[in-house]
């Protein structure tokens, strides 16, 4: 089969791997039928994560499950499935507190699983899963081409931007600020919304992700950034700054930029890949009462209440790919990101 294998700065390529194959009982084999380029991919494309020998590549994925090993109890071959972005076994005392990200049995795509074995990457034709029954969410039925984006947007992005709404506390008649525009931080402006909040401000200098931004329930823009952006806001809500603070960057800059943008007493939520060294003003904090609450997304948690949503069609959060490629081009759908050409690229096999 075709996979994608990342080799070094801004080196990916398309190459012939082995077909997966059964490898404990608790495996499924699934047919990819989408897969996404992420932008915390892209650290390792443009070689802020060094890269010491090929490897696989991508987490986000869906498809339909063609075999399952035969401890498999709740998947079935033929199912439509979502793969959430991290490996976990839904029943530990973690996944059991909603942070499946810190499952005792915790594996991630393209590294190793709980016994060993290689795992593969999301961005090829077919991907063996492990802990298949509590990894995999069956969607309710096969989604249509339309719906297929917003399904796929459930493995990762979607997800986190609701971890940073609920991290922040966004609730009815929230005050909001997203900082970031990539897919994450649009994908927050529409958990914000969804959530209810009353206002909600944008910091994007790009009309195309404006436009989208407002689509998603933006009532603001604010293209300034820095200080310049802090002082924008600031005018817009008097002085006062926001209830809830979403930051969707992971650099000291814009973590910074939403510590400064909360107003006293709220509350900062982050989930950008901390790869630009973010770092805490704890004297800021103290004297403001800012809380700061957040990490890496357990979207395997919050995957069955979001699709609910997407499947009766309240939101569309499948609006963040605005290119699609085939699996082919991959090397084009990493450029076309990193050079802000596209929002998120999408892949067919």
């Amino acid at each position: 089969m075709r996979a994608t294998v990342i080799h070094g700065n801004r080196d990916v390529r398309l190459e012939s791997v082995p077909d997966p194959q059964i490898h404990q009982p608790t495996d499924a084999i699934v047919r990819v039928v989408a897969s996404c380029v992420c932008g915390s991919d892209l650290w390792q494309y443009r070689g802020v994560n060094e890269v010491t020998k090929p490897s696989r590549i991508g987490h986000e994925f869906v498809g339909v499950v063609e075999e399952v090993g035969p401890e498999v109890r709740h998947v079935r071959p033929g199912q439509f499935v979502v793969a959430p972005f991290s490996i976990c076994d839904n029943t530990c005392v973690h996944c059991q507190n909603g942070i499946h990200t810190s499952c005792t049995n915790l594996a991630w795509w393209g590294s190793t699983d709980q016994g060993g074995d290689p795992t593969d990457g999301g961005q090829g034709e077919y991907v063996r899963v492990p802990m298949a029954d509590g990894t995999l969410v069956v969607t309710p039925e096969h989604p249509s081409d339309e719906l297929l984006p917003s399904v796929l947007a459930l493995a990762d992005v979607f997800g986190t931007g609701h971890h940073a709404a609920v991290s922040a506390g966004v609730q009815a008649g929230s005050t909001v600020a997203v900082i970031g525009d990539g897919a994450v931080g649009l994908s927050a402006v529409l958990a914000a919304q969804r959530l209810g909040a009353g206002r909600i401000i944008a910091m994007s200098r790009h009309e195309s992700r404006q436009v989208v931004a407002t689509e998603f329930g933006a009532t603001d823009i604010v293209a300034a950034r820095g200080a310049d952006g802090v002082a924008a806001l600031m005018e817009l809500t008097d002085g006062v700054g926001v209830d809830c603070a979403l930051e969707c960057v992971g650099t000291k800059e814009s973590m910074q930029q939403a510590l400064d943008s909360a107003r006293p007493g709220g509350k900062v939520g982050f989930v950008g890949v901390p790869a630009g060294g973010p770092e805490l003003p704890v004297r800021q904090m103290f004297s403001s009462n800012v809380g700061v609450n957040g990490g890496v997304a357990p979207v395997r948690g919050y995957i069955p209440e979001l699709m609910a949503d997407v499947y009766a069609g309240t939101v569309n959060p499948g609006r963040v790919f605005d290119l699609t490629l085939p699996l082919a081009e991959v090397a084009e759908a990493y450029a076309a990101m990193d050079e802000r050409r596209a929002i998120k690229s999408m892949l067919r096999p």
